[in-house]
């Protein structure tokens, strides 16, 4: 594996089989609360919106007119972005450490967990992670092959990183405490390339501004106030635990590893600074990010995919020692030891193992397995979504209402039954402008909160729809309806597994500010 012929070989299988299966996921698999809030999200296209910038809205919008209001329309932008944040972790990669580090990086893009899932998955993290590593190819055109061009295309990547998800952020941060530890970099700091770059990217940057401008600083507030504010809560522990799912125990063994490594010496001082400045600056890119993250886990909660860009920089570390590891020792050029032997039995085991577990996860979604049930949290486990709309929808149409009056189908929770059905219902166009979440009653709602005002719900009737009989009890709706049915009992289903219990029931005469 040494050899360039069969690295490409390996990579090439690899590469081949990671494409099958994210078209086949992409197809198949039913959408994701999330991603069904974001198709929500694009059928009210706009410059903005509370709880994330518009670009994943935008490209789920481009998706569909192109492939239509289906699972692969929605996740097209996706499956581009992978591709996209592949390209660029190759070429850096190989600018930094030659071809073969470059091939290896194209294939962990293709495996390590987050990487797999950020390019299939339509997400935020989807079009973050493109302009991600897209930021980290022109800067290292910029500040290693010293071309003052490059910076357009660094203020571009920015711009629209910063149109995906704020996080990217960080990686600005990263960047300036690297040009100033770095002497050779410095010099930029005196020349008008990085400032053009910096308002390049606040100008791409500008609508959400604008939006943000006219609804009271909403988004920003949602992301930063908002969260700082909340109970204080130590989950250090739960930001290791999302580092290990993200990058597998091997990712993360490797990458702490890659991190920790002293600067290489060398006889020949030039080659050794030039080596050392490359593996500080991808450096720098991972720890910033990273413990800004772990400062805010010591007294706030922390979600799973939070550090997935951050590691983007990480994949060149890891694919140079894994490179290093399995060369032969004509390949080491002289080294008497080479870093890392331990990778050589444990990354083949893993990447197998990641191939396996994507492959047995389709059919495990789509066809189902001899024996085994689906998981009642279909919020995770995305099955029997479907089914569910199509019943939802048979429910609300045999209702019979006055002439003229239309049906609002409420989903009891923040935002996952709402978008799901209104995705999954058989006229897209009606449930889009007739499906609302619980902030009519007091929840949480996004979005929702703004697409239906409770103001302009009075006097509606409402199906309401909840996965806990409790969230239905009619004391909750005291002076908030005119009247309420009884509460009804159905069942999620898939391949005649019963999947999880759902509850509804009819409020006639809703009143905004009602209580008891």
């Amino acid at each position: 594996m040494g050899k360039r012929t069969n690295w490409r070989s390996v990579v090439g299988a690899i590469l081949g089989c990671a494409v099958i299966l994210r078209l086949l996921y992409a197809a198949q698999v039913e959408l994701l609360p999330e991603e069904a809030y974001y198709w929500n999200d694009s059928r009210h296209l706009d410059i903005g919106y509370l709880d994330h910038p518009p670009m994943v809205a935008w490209l789920i919008r481009l998706g569909t007119t192109l492939f239509g209001q289906t699972e692969f329309g929605v996740r097209t932008g996706a499956l581009c972005c992978g591709l996209i944040a592949s390209v660029f972790l190759y070429r850096l990669t190989r600018n930094l450490f030659g071809e073969t580090s470059g091939l290896v990086a194209l294939a962990l893009a293709q495996v390590l967990p987050y990487f797999f899932m950020s390019g299939l998955l339509m997400t935020p993290d989807a079009p973050l992670t493109a302009c991600w590593a897209g930021a980290l190819y022109f800067l290292e055109r910029a500040l290693f092959a010293g071309r003052p061009g490059a910076w357009v295309w660094v203020g571009v990547a920015f711009g629209a990183g910063l149109l995906s998800k704020y996080t990217i952020g960080l990686l600005g941060l990263a960047v300036l405490v690297f040009m100033v530890v770095d002497p050779v970099s410095r010099r930029w700091l005196r020349r008008p390339e990085p400032y053009a770059a910096a308002l390049i990217a606040l100008t791409a940057f500008s609508p959400v501004i604008l939006w943000n401008s006219r609804h009271e600083w909403a988004s920003f507030a949602f992301q930063t106030s908002r969260r700082l504010a909340e109970r204080p809560r130590f989950s250090l522990h739960k930001l290791i635990g999302a580092a290990i799912v993200l990058l597998t125990p091997t990712g993360l063994v490797a990458a702490s590893a890659a991190l920790w490594r002293t600067q290489p010496q060398g006889e020949d001082a030039v080659a050794a600074s030039s080596l050392r400045r490359r593996r500080t600056f991808l450096k720098i890119c991972v720890v910033v990010p990273i413990a800004v993250f772990v400062l805010f886990s010591l007294r706030h909660d922390v979600k799973l995919d939070w550090t997935g860009a951050s590691w983007v920089a990480v994949i060149p570390l890891l694919a140079v020692s894994m490179a290093e590891a399995f060369a032969t020792p004509a390949d080491a050029q002289g080294s008497t030891r080479l870093p890392g032997q331990w990778q050589r039995r444990a990354w083949p085991a893993t990447v197998v193992a990641l191939l396996l577990s994507y492959g047995t996860g389709w059919v495990y979604l789509v066809i189902g397995l001899p024996g085994v049930g689906y998981s009642a949290h279909t919020e995770l486990v995305p099955v029997a979504w479907r089914q569910f709309g199509r019943r939802i929808g048979e429910i609300a149409d045999a209702l019979r209402l006055p002439s003229g009056e239309k049906l609002l189908i409420v989903g009891m929770d923040r935002y996952a039954i709402a978008s799901e059905l209104a995705f999954y219902s058989s006229d897209q166009t009606r449930s889009v402008a007739e499906t609302s979440a619980g902030h009519l009653f007091g929840d949480m709602g996004l979005m929702y909160q703004q697409w239906f005002p409770p103001m302009s719900q009075a006097g509606r009737t409402l199906l309401l729809v909840a996965w806990d009989a409790g969230t239905l009890d009619a004391a909750r709706f005291a002076g908030r309806v005119a009247r309420i049915s009884a509460i009804q009992e159905g069942y999620l289903v898939k391949d005649g597994l019963k999947v999880r219990p759902y509850f509804y029931r009819v409020a006639y005469g809703y009143r905004p500010g009602g209580g008891p």
